[in-house]
């Protein structure tokens, strides 16, 4: 992977900000059509790619022009896979709060809550440590079934 199509590691960090923010409502709320539409963002990062993603563009826009240049870029596939984790915690959370299942919603947004704040307020991305475990898992399956 070229230099080119790595990413700057804030952005992801002050997407996580954002998505801090927005569970954090749902928690407190319950609104569920706020978390489905978190759901169509992380589906955007996850399935789109990062660039799409709405948080994405408003770092690009407003944030990082205000800042210098990254110390470093990083490879775009573990925050991608963090946000298809994500998605499928917003999603789980949604189908648990529009269906009446309020427990299931609540841990699946409080699940989803805590990575975000994690890698926002501490630059630790939990789908991003998941990745590689993933992979190698991928790979040995796909050795064994040979």
């Amino acid at each position: 992977m070229s230099p080119t199509q790595h990413i700057d590691p804030r952005g992801p960090r002050f997407a996580a900000g954002i998505t801090t923010v927005v569970l954090a409502v749902v928690l407190i709320t319950g609104w569920w059509p706020l978390l489905a539409a978190q759901a169509v963002v992380f589906a955007a990062g996850a399935f789109a790619g990062l660039r799409y993603s709405p948080y994405s563009t408003l770092y690009r826009a407003v944030v990082a022009p205000r800042l210098g240049p990254p110390a470093d870029r990083e490879d775009p596939a573990p925050p991608r896979f963090a946000q298809g984790v994500g998605f499928a915690f917003a999603v789980v959370g949604t189908i648990g709060y529009a269906t009446g299942l309020t427990a299931l919603g609540i841990v699946a947004t409080g699940l989803a809550l805590l990575a975000a704040f994690l890698n926002a307020a501490f630059g630790y991305c939990l789908g991003c440590e998941m990745y590689p475990l993933v992979r190698r898992f991928v790979a040995r399956s796909g050795e064994n079934a040979a």
